[in-house]
C-alpha cells in the first residue's frame, strides 16, 4: 500500500499492525535534514500530483511484492510544509527473512525516486527557496 498524506506519519505507523509470520523488518525513514549542497536548510515542501503518485506508487509496492516475494510492504510520503527533522517518507517492508525485506525497500526508494510525481522545495536560511532534484 501507498499513501501521500499531509498529516504527519508517526500516526500512520501507530496503525500499522504487525504480522506475526514475518521474521525480517526493514524499515526506511527519510528525514528533513537542515542542510543540502553546503546551504543551512530551514524547512521543505513537498508537493505531489496525488492521483498520479497513488498509481504510480501502488504500482511500485505491487512490483516490490511480486519481485521480493515478500509478506507486507507500505510506504507513506508526505506533502505540505515539514520542519527539521519531520519523517518526509517512510518505508516497512516485511519478509520471512531479512535478505528479501532489505532488497525490497532499497527498490521501493530507488523507485519511488525516480517515478512518483512528489517535488521538493527546500528553505533555506541563506538563499531564496528553491526547487531541487527536479532532473527525473
Amino acid at each position: 500500500m501507498f499513501e501521500i498524506s499531509d498529516k504527519s506519519i508517526e500516526e500512520i505507523i501507530l496503525k500499522n499492525r504487525f504480522d506475526p509470520v514475518v521474521g525480517g523488518v526493514v524499515t526506511f525513514e527519510g528525514r528533513v535534514r537542515n542542510h543540502n549542497d553546503g546551504h543551512k536548510v530551514k524547512s521543505l515542501e513537498y508537493q505531489a500530483f496525488e492521483e498520479m503518485a497513488l498509481v504510480e506508487g501502488n504500482k511500485i509496492v505491487k512490483e516490490a511484492l511480486e519481485v521480493f516475494g515478500i509478506e507486507q510492504l507500505f510506504c507513506v510520503h508526505r506533502t505540505g510544509h515539514l520542519k527539521i527533522s519531520d519523517l518526509a517518507i517512510w518505508i516497512y517492508a516485511a519478509s520471512k527473512h531479512r535478505k528479501e525485506a532489505f532488497l525490497a525497500c532499497q527498490y521501493t526508494i530507488d523507485e519511488i525516486k525516480k517515478r512518483v510525481p512528489v517535488w521538493k522545495r527546500e528553505h533555506y536560511q541563506d538563499l531564496e527557496p528553491q526547487w531541487v532534484q527536479c532532473h527525473h
